[in-house]
Formats: C-alpha cells, sequence, structure tokens
C-alpha cells in the first residue's frame, strides 16, 4: 500500500508540474504573440512617419514577424527543457528536406529581394508581368499580389516575375492609346485623317502634347485601314479608349464618309 500510495504521489506530482509547464507555455505564446503584433504595430507607425515605400514597408514587417515567431518557439523550447542546439539541428533538416522539395521558395524569396532593391514597379502600379496584367496589391516573401483588370486576385511567384519581361504602364507620364480606322475604298483619305485628327483631339483627358497621330497603317480589299494614335494618362487609358473608337464611328458617319463595304469583283468569261 505504501508503494502504491508513493506511485500516486510521484504521479500527481509529475502531472502538477505538467500542467504548470503546459499554463506557463500556453501564457508564454499569447503573451509572446500579442508582444509580436505590438512591435509589427510600432515598426509600421515608425516606417510610415519616415516615409518608408509601401513595398518595403511590407517586406520588412513580413521579415521580422517570421524572425521574431522563430525566437518565440526557440525560447518555449528552451523553457520545456528541449536543447535548442538539437532544435537547431532538427530546423536545418527540416529545411534541407523542405529545400529538396520545395526549391522553388528560395528562388522565389531571392526574386522578391531583387524585386524590392531593384524597383521595376511598386504597390499600386499597373504592369504586365509574367503574362499578368494588372495592379500591383502585394510584394511578398514568396509570391506577387496582382489584381487583374477584371477583379481577380493572382499570386504570381516573384522568380517567374523576375525571369520573366516586366512591363511598368505607371512608370511614364503618358501612355499611347492603339485604335484603327477602316475606310471604304472610296473615301478621301486624307480629309479622314485630318477630321480625326481633330475630333481626337477634343475627346477628354487626350494629350495635346504629343498630338494626335492619324496615318495609313495597312491595305485591305475593303480599303485603307488607318491608326489612330492619341495620347493619355495611364489612368484614363480605357475611357479614351472607348471614348475614342465611339468619336471614330461618329464623325465619319457624321461628315458623309461611306461606309467601308467588303466588295469584290467576279468575273465571268464565256466559253
Amino acid at each position: 500500500m505504501e508503494t502504491m500510495g508513493q506511485y500516486q504521489q510521484i504521479a500527481a506530482t509529475y502531472l502538477t508540474e505538467l500542467g504548470t509547464k503546459l499554463l506557463a507555455v500556453i501564457l508564454f505564446w499569447i503573451v509572446g504573440r500579442w508582444l509580436i503584433g505590438l512591435v509589427g504595430r510600432m515598426l509600421n507607425g515608425v516606417l510610415e512617419k519616415q516615409k518608408v515605400d509601401p513595398t518595403l514597408m511590407r517586406y520588412i514587417g513580413n521579415f521580422v514577424a517570421v524572425t521574431l515567431n522563430i525566437i518565440l518557439v526557440v525560447a518555449i523550447l528552451g523553457y520545456c527543457g528541449i536543447q535548442t542546439t538539437t532544435f537547431a539541428a532538427l530546423v536545418a533538416g527540416i529545411g534541407i528536406a523542405i529545400g529538396a522539395a520545395w526549391g522553388g521558395l528560395l528562388s522565389n524569396l531571392a526574386a522578391g529581394i531583387f524585386l524590392v532593391v531593384l524597383h521595376p514597379f511598386k504597390v499600386g502600379d499597373f504592369v504586365t508581368a509574367a503574362g499578368v496584367t494588372g495592379t500591383i496589391k502585394e510584394i511578398g516573401l514568396f509570391v506577387t499580389t496582382i489584381n487583374t483588370p477584371d477583379n481577380v486576385m493572382t499570386l504570381v511567384g516573384n522568380a517567374k516575375i523576375f525571369g520573366d519581361t516586366i512591363q511598368n504602364f505607371t512608370a511614364n507620364d503618358f501612355r499611347r492609346v492603339e485604335l484603327k480606322c477602316q475606310l471604304a475604298g472610296g473615301a478621301d483619305h486624307v480629309a479622314a485623317m485630318q477630321l480625326l485628327r481633330e475630333k481626337l483631339a477634343a475627346v477628354p483627358n487626350v494629350l495635346p502634347q504629343p498630338a494626335v497621330e492619324v496615318e495609313i497603317l495597312d491595305f485591305t480589299l475593303v480599303g485603307p485601314v488607318l491608326a489612330v494614335r492619341p495620347y493619355c494618362h495611364n489612368d484614363h487609358y480605357w475611357q479614351v479608349y472607348f471614348d475614342g473608337n465611339r468619336t471614330i464611328r461618329e464623325s465619319l458617319a457624321a461628315a458623309g464618309f461611306p461606309p467601308p463595304m467588303p466588295a469584290q469583283m467576279v468575273v465571268v468569261q464565256n466559253p
């Protein structure tokens, strides 16, 4: 009976220590996560006051959050009596395994760093990157978030973006709008070109300089094809695009230009 009582006392002592340690671990985790969140908010506040670029600010915030979470986990494991050197070796082994399985993560991370340093685009820019066109919402550690014009959030790996062609439509002060106009074969193309230059220049948000360009682009069986090219700020591209097409149609019709109609000549030979 005494032996049974000793076992019960040992078990009670062990469970008490285990429960106390478990409660301490939970408390450490909650307090640690709260402190990490507090540090993140303070860091964002300091960076905002310094007017740091939003892209770089998010990147720094993500890096600090990941680092502090790793430190918190190591500290909790050390409190539990687990040797941190053993944990480091375990992390290294897991890292090798993960690196072998997902080697692209490291390349995405490196590419993300280069994107922040070289700065080919920033948050809010309208770009085409890795074949995806849209507005940059976030440049993360591994992926970049692009919101496409049809409002679809698209995540693209940083390595794919950095290794492909990047077009930044926001970087320059203005952009050329590419329009076409099909004329009838019998239409006066000189008068049509002059009319379109005047009408397109009056479209809202079309820049006076560079001036609207209207020239013959191609010839078809119907007649000459005009290249109509107004210039505007990137924010007004689609408004100028649609208003320009409507202006081409309405101005030519109002001026009495014949509508372009496909025509074919049929030659009949008597036997």
